[in-house]
């Protein structure tokens, strides 16, 4: 197979970000090009042209929660889908040109979801630097080899790529971190349920009128599925004007999760599928009783026959 027939994965980058490790970690990601972009709607925007087969984007942080931008382009863009999801741990490192001690550094470069998760580390070893912001950790990497910026935090991987020196290592304020990558395409049918399965939708309010939360989620707890994570991101339209972003347990094509969203279709606004996949933490669901695939088609056979005259 030729370099030029590989899928292209559009990625945030520079080339050393968290994100290109992500997609280093697929199964095939030997035989994927990876094509860095400088945002991540420029990502999606590869894929939405057709320049790429998928995106791979952060979508949350186990310390610092929702990567808003990932979320509102979904959320708000031209339609895409969630196809896979990967859990890739997050340490840092402080990278710095070759010759530069720790009493050197003034100025540190990063993403801004990383700062938070270094943030009691810097306090105490670099009370006084300065906080810069950067497009992605990679990108501070590069600053920082060009004379922009002293240092930066990133993967200790990113070093050799733009001749640094790790200075620090292992930096983070919470062990165990982890940030939870999405792999998205261009809509279609949904990959196949697995039993370990996760569904996310954005789903608005209608008239705002009161309990109307309450009734959103009501649809899940009646058919006794589970949510993951539920937020809300504002709509852009008005102080006040809000959407909610959830994810829950199960596949759309799992009864109990087609009547959910069913009942969400038609008494809330603006309701966007963004896809079924397996889970990365491969946790079953757990399924109350009443609401099992099966049960769900007695009692539709039940009332075909009520309906019928057969019962």
């Amino acid at each position: 197979m030729s370099h030029a027939s590989l899928p292209r994965y559009a990625y945030l980058g520079p080339a050393g970000t968290f994100t290109e490790a992500a997609l280093l970690s697929l199964p095939e990601a030997a035989r994927i090009e990876g094509v860095p972009c400088a945002s991540v709607p420029a990502a999606f925007d590869a894929v939405r042209s057709g320049e790429c087969e998928a995106a791979v984007a952060a979508m949350e942080s186990s310390v610092e929660g929702a990567v808003t931008a990932t979320i509102d382009e979904l959320a708000s863009g031209e339609p895409l889908m969630i196809v896979r999801e990967m859990l890739l741990p997050v340490s840092f490192a402080l990278l710095v040109r070759p010759g530069t001690d720790l009493a050197s550094v003034k100025t540190v470069a990063s993403h801004p979801v990383a700062m938070p998760q270094c943030r009691r580390w810097l306090g105490q070893e670099l009370p006084d630097v300065r906080w810069e912001t950067a497009a992605s950790n990679a990108e501070a990497a590069r600053q920082v080899r060009d004379g922009e910026f002293d240092a930066a935090l990133a993967g200790a991987f990113t070093a050799a790529r733009y001749g640094l020196q790790v200075l620090a290592e292992d930096i983070h304020d919470n062990a165990g971190a982890q940030t939870r990558f999405v792999v998205v395409t261009r809509p279609g049918r949904p990959t196949e349920p697995t039993g370990l399965d996760k569904t996310s939708i954005t789903v608005g309010l209608r008239d705002n009128h009161p309990g109307e939360l309450m009734e959103i989620l009501e649809e899940f707890a009646r058919r006794g599925v589970n949510l993951c994570r539920i937020e809300s991101r504002p709509t852009g339209e008005a102080i006040g004007k809000y959407y909610f972003c959830i994810d829950c347990e199960g596949h759309i094509d799992d009864e109990r999760v087609g009547e959910a969203l069913l009942g969400l279709r038609r008494n809330s606004a603006h309701l966007r599928f963004l896809g079924s996949y397996p889970r990365a933490d491969r946790q079953a669901p757990t399924i109350r009783p009443g609401n099992t695939d099966a049960e769900f088609a007695a009692a539709r056979d039940w009332l075909a026959a009520v309906r019928d005259g057969s019962r």
